[in-house]
């Protein structure tokens, strides 16, 4: 495994049976972690239809991890039903600090992204023009530019800890 794309799912608080298929881990507004149907091996090489179908484009060595929620948002002032929390969002930051090591994935911008930087990054896949995350309710005053690079300092001071 060789990178890991953070999302949001764009629907409720706690995973559904759908959403279970498409990430490799789940994050709910509680801060507790679901396993998806697939693991993240899955994913080595995506051929088989058997994987997690998480970034279009970018799924092949890619370990998919989503924070439940942001279903209605349209922008920071309209931000939905199911806001992500802080509690959750620190548990997924911890979560991506231990899948790192587990796999020996360093953090970087090419190596842990949110789907927007992948679009971003990719932009004739399907993954172009995705807006999970741009936006961290807890962390308001983060810029949609500067989510990534927040992110990936969560991760490296959860990585220390570990």
């Amino acid at each position: 495994m060789k990178r890991i794309i953070i999302h949001w799912t764009a629907g409720g608080s706690v995973p559904n049976c759908h959403e279970k298929e498409c990430y490799h881990y789940l994050v709910d507004s509680l801060g507790k972690v679901y396993s998806g149907k697939f693991k993240p091996e899955a994913n080595e090489v995506c051929k088989n239809g058997f994987y997690a179908e998480h970034t279009g484009g970018g799924n092949t060595g890619s370990i998919g991890i989503a924070l439940c929620g942001m279903m209605g948002f349209k922008d920071r002032q309209s931000i939905g039903n199911y806001p992500i929390t802080k509690i959750q969002f620190e548990s997924a930051m911890q979560l991506c600090a231990k899948v790192a090591k587990k796999y020996d994935i360093p953090i970087s911008k090419t190596t842990v992204m949110t789907h927007y930087e992948f679009g971003l990054s990719h932009p004739k896949t399907t993954s172009a023009g995705k807006i999970d995350i741009t936006f961290i309710p807890p962390y308001s005053w983060v810029e949609k530019n500067d989510v990534g690079n927040f992110i990936r300092t969560k991760i490296r001071w959860y990585l220390q800890k570990l």
